[in-house]
């Protein structure tokens, strides 16, 4: 038996990684969640730029740390509430994981090829793994935006400010009627570049560590190969897309005129000066721990998920 059956010739049908890459995500999202909750609302803590709008930046963060910003959000708003914006997360990553497993595999496997050794360059692999995240965030623009804008809505709240939806779909309509469809990818820059680095990470980096252990260590392609790749993948993805993941988040929670114009961001480069200069180098890491913490399990469990329903269906592992 080969050691690395993923080296086999067998082409794969490009509806495969795209079912199976949106079900490797299912079991993952929900538990993890509350994690991406409590990193989303650091994120938005000591914004800067809000004492443009007469805000507060002091104001503006009523918590401090992971802990206790997930501690006050169960205290102020409801256990429940962890879990606010759930739904379009599921949807986003059904529609994410699967834009981009089918994007990354069909230039590994035709449009960049492997050498006649078998053997996937890692400079192929980096470019494969940015394109990816690219096209499969860039598709998914829609869920992230409002999973964002709900995560945020129990914060108005407590602020004294009108809520802005009634429920996912109300959310939906509410935007595509004041934006139209360009209202839906508002966002969208800053998103792809956060998701190009991520996957640069994720994607690039399980990639390159499963071959790296299977071909030059003892170990098999197998349950532990996956699990030491995916801890590396979620790791390195977490380091490289945390500053673009706050400015994402910083640009799809702003305030919007009439034209649906941001009031406080005129671009992702703004709202990273505006960061930095306001806040210092580091705010460009808020919610780092949570979301290296959500990232970790979700790899682990998405990586594992997928294989398996490689192996179950009959395709070569990844």
């Amino acid at each position: 038996m080969a050691r690395f059956p993923a080296l086999c010739a067998r082409e794969v049908a490009p509806s495969f990684p795209h079912v199976s890459g949106g079900c490797g995500s299912d079991p993952a999202r929900p538990a993890t969640f509350p994690l991406d909750l409590t990193k989303t609302r650091l994120q938005m803590q000591g914004e800067a730029a809000l004492a443009r709008l007469g805000g507060s930046a002091r104001e503006s963060a009523p918590y401090r740390g992971m802990v206790r910003t997930a501690l006050g959000i169960v205290q102020e708003e409801g256990f429940l509430k962890l879990w606010q914006g759930v739904t379009p997360a599921i949807y986003r990553h059904v529609v994410y994981s699967g834009g981009r497993m089918v994007t990354y595999e069909h230039l590994r496997e035709v449009v960049f090829g492997k050498s006649e050794d078998k053997h996937y360059p890692l400079w192929k692999s980096v470019i494969g793994g940015m394109m990816a995240g690219v096209v499969g965030q860039f598709l998914a623009n829609p869920t992230d935006l409002v999973k964002v804008q709900m995560q945020m809505e129990g914060k108005r709240k407590l602020e004294g400010k009108p809520l802005r939806y009634r429920g996912v779909h109300h959310a939906f309509a509410k935007i595509l009627a004041e934006g139209g469809i360009r209202g839906l990818w508002a966002g969208w820059v800053p998103n792809i570049q956060r998701a190009a680095l991520v996957n640069m990470g994720d994607l690039t980096t399980y990639d390159t560590v499963k071959h790296y252990l299977v071909l030059n260590t003892p170990l098999e392609d197998n349950i532990m190969t996956h699990s030491l790749s995916s801890l590396c993948s979620g790791l390195v993805a977490s380091i490289l897309g945390t500053p673009a993941d706050v400015i994402k988040s910083r640009i799809m929670n702003q305030p919007r005129d009439k034209q649906g114009r941001g009031l406080l961001y005129k671009s992702s480069t703004d709202c990273l000066i505006q960061a930095v200069q306001g806040e210092g180098f580091m705010s460009l890491y808020k919610g780092f721990l949570p979301s290296w913490l959500r990232m970790t399990p979700w790899s682990l469990v998405f990586w594992l998920t997928y294989e398996k329903i490689r192996e179950m269906s009959g395709v070569s592992p990844f």
